[in-house]
């Protein structure tokens, strides 16, 4: 009967060196397993690190464990996952790091198949300029892969595990006679004499580019043996004959990037970056974004492409029983699975002279053989998690229906919900629970999360309802009233709503502002009345429609008492019918009482009557310019403006 050794993992809940509680296992590798955890210190999530106990009894290797994350704690940049802490608990040896939330590029690859060169270059220079600042600081991740490469939620990339980085001079073989990394992703020189520099994670990086545009491994074959054998002796094939119609640029750059020979490709991430940059430049909008053959299949057929599923999920340190064919726990070859691989004795003594980089032949077939039983021991792993156990495939992005056949095909039971998303798009997979790649018993019921797209309220139709009325039911659909803008209409009564801006029927997010156009009423040309009666005005302008306000109290003006002296808006203005004309009436001209200006002189004479606001008229009889008479006498009253005749001699 099979065992499900997983599901009692007996870190889970407890708290490392008083300060980490483990909440949740992430991932599993080869030499660790990564936890969510709590820092319960700093009230923060992280990320943390445990060597397998089995491993922890080495004490080189722990040597080499903390060696190393101290190492990779030197590096600050933002591409580069942060180390916090190291420590020791019990059996346990940890790295407390940052915590990315998001997902891997092994995911994106999963799910999408294959990547548009915009795409792929977007990940890959955040990824170089984090792995120049490694090499900047004299160190080599050594084991470049998708699963190590984090995607945040906030589209951020970020370097993950640097568990195996090393002195830019480092060596594995003369020293320890194992080869640590991923078959899959190794160099030629790695295979070959466990030689490591900058130049190692470049070619790493050309890997990584052309399964990226095409959705497959170069050199991907059935066993470590195959794989490690084309790495040293062919070079990667150009990504076109994979993925047909991939601009020759790209080419040229994953000729370069993981050229077979060391000396041949840049010498570092930062120069490898400038090469990217550089091709990007001569690519076309066109040709960035035309999306790769494997990512139409995979789009198609509702499936991961051709980037492989299996034992990268979950890396692991596994026996080398001799004479035991390699595989992976589900049967695949292992390549892509981090391990230590034993290699065989160097033909020369350490320090002596080396003839060429290449293997002797003897010494490459023992090399092969070495190869052929890395990971046999996963054999037992797969038994004990085979069986009635499997793990959730991935629908996240797809089609409702899609994803419901997806998940039935593969024997599961399921449940669809409903819930609004800002980010994806309506009809497509949230989320599901259990979660991708959780493990779930068989015929096992997953509830699919279903978008409806963002949250919205219809704008509802109010047209023709009074204003006060269409304000409520916007916010009764959970909108906000907007501006207001009056127009004439001579169909819908005047205070009421024409039409509102979006118009209704149309979605909004909730409490979006929607405008109202009210109407102002049938519109009216206003007429001229003043110096009409008050009354005669009354009628003409309550005729049009208009209201009519009379002021409290008369004015002086030239029009006669009792006729309108003032209107407000004037004559010929636009008003809405049911629009208020306020009207002055006249109480006649105001009367002053004229000033006696007579044996003035004709300068004083005028001066004082102009100060009274009268008008003045000067007739000469002689020249001595002195005034014997006018034309109102003093102690009489005239109308302010009216004329004074005075006579000067």
């Amino acid at each position: 009967m099979a065992v499900d050794t997983t599901l009692h993992d007996p870190l889970i809940g407890a708290v490392l060196d008083g300060r980490y509680r483990v909440e949740e296992r992430i991932a599993v590798g080869g030499m660790a397993t990564v936890y969510r955890c709590l820092d319960v210190r700093l009230d923060r999530v992280l990320a943390l690190k445990v060597m397998h106990p089995s491993l922890a009894d080495d004490a080189a290797f722990v040597e080499r464990f903390i060696r190393e994350a101290k190492s990779a704690a030197r590096l600050d940049h933002q591409n580069v996952v942060g180390v916090y802490d190291q420590g020791t608990a019990g059996e346990y040896v940890y790295l407390a790091m940052e915590y990315v939330a998001g997902c891997t590029l092994r995911d994106v690859l999963r799910d999408r198949g294959a990547l548009r060169p915009r795409a792929a270059f977007d990940i890959l220079e955040p990824m170089l300029a984090g792995l120049a600042a490694a090499h900047r600081a004299g160190l080599v991740h050594r084991d470049i892969k998708p699963e190590n490469v984090l995607i945040g939620d906030d589209g951020r990339v970020k370097v993950a595990d640097f568990g195996l980085v090393r002195g830019v001079d480092g060596r594995t073989s003369a020293s320890t006679g194992s080869l640590l990394g991923t078959v899959a992703y190794l160099a030629p020189e790695q295979i070959e004499d466990g030689e490591v520099d900058a130049r190692t994670d470049v070619y790493a990086c050309g890997l990584l580019l052309y399964e990226m545009l095409t959705g497959a491994r170069p050199h991907d074959a059935d066993s470590p043996a195959r794989v490690m054998y084309a790495r040293v002796h062919d070079e990667v094939p150009a990504p076109s004959r994979e993925a047909a119609g991939l601009p020759a640029a790209l080419d040229r750059l994953v000729a370069e990037v993981a050229a077979r020979e060391p000396r041949e490709r840049p010498e570092d991430a930062a120069a490898t970056l400038s090469l990217l940059r550089a091709a990007r430049e001569s690519l076309t909008e066109a040709q960035l974004d035309a999306e790769p053959p494997a990512a139409v299949a995979a789009r198609e057929a509702g499936a991961a492409g051709r980037s492989p599923v299996g034992p990268e999920d979950r890396t692991r340190v596994v026996p080398r029983p001799p004479g035991v064919a390699a595989t992976g726990p589900d049967g695949r070859d292992g390549t892509d699975v981090t391990a230590r691989i034993d290699l065989p004795p160097p033909p020369h003594p350490p320090g002596s002279a080396r003839g060429g980089r290449r293997l002797p032949r003897g010494r490459a077939l023992a090399l092969i053989v070495a190869a052929l039983v890395v990971l046999a021991g996963g054999l037992g792993v797969w038994y004990i998690n085979s069986g009635q156990f499997m793990r959730t495939p991935g629908v996240l992005g797809l089609e409702e229906a899609e994803a419901v056949e997806v998940l039935r095909d593969a024997g599961l039971e399921v449940e669809v919900a409903r819930d609004t998303s800002e980010a994806i798009a309506r009809g497509l997979v949230l989320r599901t629970d259990p979660e991708r790649g959780e493990r779930v018993r068989r015929n096992a019921t997953v509830t699919i999360t279903v978008s409806t797209g963002p949250e919205v309220a219809e704008v509802p139709n109010v047209r023709g309802m009074p204003l006060d009325e269409a304000r409520e039911e916007l916010r009764a659909a959970g909108l906000t009233p907007g501006q207001e803008t009056l127009r004439f209409s001579g169909e819908v009564p005047r205070g009421s709503v024409i039409e509102t801006d979006p118009v209704a029927g149309e979605q909004r997010r909730p409490d979006s502002a929607v405008g109202l156009v009210v109407s102002r009423g049938r519109e009216v040309s206003v007429p001229d009345v003043v110096g009409l009666p008050e009354g005669t005005a009354i009628e003409e302008l309550t005729s049009r429609g208009l209201e009519v306000e009379i002021a409290d109290e008369r004015v002086y003006s030239d029009e006669e008492s009792g006729t309108v002296a003032e209107q407000s808006p004037g004559a010929g203005e636009s008003l809405g019918e049911g629009d208020t004309v306020e009207l002055a009436v006249s109480r006649g001209p105001e009367l002053i009482e004229v000033p006696d200006v007579r044996g003035m002189d004709e300068d004083e004479a005028r001066d004082t009557l102009e100060a009274e606001g009268f008008e003045v008229d000067v007739n000469r009889v002689f020249f001595t310019g002195t005034v014997f008479n006018q034309s109102v006498h003093s102690g009489d009253r005239a109308p302010r403006g009216s004329t004074i005749t005075i006579w000067v001699r």
